[in-house]
């Protein structure tokens, strides 16, 4: 029996997703604007209920392609609206199409998405240490000024607790546990 961080308990996917992506360090713009737009989506709700859901989003918001969500009509929206595969809420769909749009920006001015947002760990991956849950936090002062800068170019549920947990799921910080067999496994991805 392995080791793993206790908040992924209880459910396959959410072992699954512990195990094989949470703390991987993500460099692919297109995956890095999918994982902004569903971090906000699961803003007040568990990641498990966005996890689930996950192909759902893919298949309704036009496989997170930017150009296709920053075109989304009014009509799209109330369309998805009245999808149960999501999470029905006007201003989480709406930010969206606001964050494709912010995102195709963002591309224009700095060249890539990715270079942009690992300047807040200075590039690299940030390998914390610790031990117990109660010990991670729910952001950070990087998280705080990515999240303000986010916001300065338009994007929406980027607050920075929202931007913490987006930090971690695409790897800019290591917070497994130090106990969870997933800590080594991600720290010898950055040597």
């Amino acid at each position: 029996m392995k080791d793993r961080c206790s908040w992924c308990s209880g459910s396959p996917e959410y072992i699954e997703y512990h195990d094989t992506e949470w703390g991987v360090p993500v460099y692919d713009d297109k995956k890095l604007f999918e994982m902004l737009i569903l971090e906000g989506a699961q803003a007040g709700l568990s990641w498990i209920t966005i996890l689930k859901r996950r192909d759902s989003y893919r298949l309704a918001y036009d496989s997170f392609e930017p150009e296709k969500i920053a075109e989304w009509s009014d009509e799209k929206i109330n369309e998805l609206l009245n999808n149960p595969g999501i999470i029905r809420n006007r201003l989480k769909v709406e930010s969206a199409r606001q964050n494709a749009k912010a995102y195709l920006k963002t591309i224009e001015d700095c060249g890539a998405f990715s270079s942009f947002l690992w300047e807040f760990v200075g590039g690299t991956p940030v390998l914390n240490k610790y031990e117990s849950l109660s010990d991670v936090p729910a952001k950070t002062k990087e998280s705080e000024a990515m999240s303000k800068a986010l916001q300065k170019r338009g994007f929406k549920f980027v607050g920075p607790t929202i931007c913490y947990a987006f930090m971690q799921a695409v790897g800019m910080v290591n917070d497994h546990l130090v106990t969870c067999f997933r800590y080594k496994e991600i720290a010898n991805l950055y040597e």
